[in-house]
């Protein structure tokens, strides 16, 4: 099977199933509606991408009651009493940046190359997320 490709919305609907095995295993999978094309991509595969060309850069500071975390350049950042818990607070932080980019700042020109990051964190969950912000647990 090569790439799939529709040309409108109701072709791509008519072969629904080629489309998403198409994303399923890695191939090219394209819907053009209007003047726009849409590629299909399975969630693991993107999740993976995401988190390997997205780096953290996330910095953990030791405080005297504990722990603050926050990532340079973004509006992100937490305190816990341990480091452990100045991490989960960084995940809740995460989502919560996550749902006001979807509501309110994709358009901002400060945030707007955010989207990488947003599908990253919305498309993760809150071990994958850890994970990401502090590498594998040993």
């Amino acid at each position: 099977m090569t790439a799939v490709h529709f040309d409108s919305y109701t072709e791509a609907r008519a072969h629904l199933k080629a489309l998403l095995d198409a994303a399923e295993r890695g191939r090219v999978a394209t819907v053009r509606r209007e003047s726009s094309t849409t590629a299909l991509v399975d969630v693991d595969r993107l999740r993976h991408y995401l988190a390997a060309v997205t780096p953290s850069r996330a910095q953990a500071v030791p405080e005297a009651d504990g722990w603050s975390i926050f990532i340079p350049g973004l509006p992100i950042a937490a305190d816990g009493r341990t480091f452990d818990e100045a991490v989960m607070e960084m995940v809740d932080a995460l989502r919560e940046y996550a749902e006001d980019w979807q509501d309110h700042l994709l358009d901002a020109p400060n945030h707007r190359e955010n989207w990488g990051l947003v599908q990253l964190i919305s498309l993760s969950d809150d071990d994958q997320l850890r994970e990401w912000l502090v590498g594998k647990a040993r």
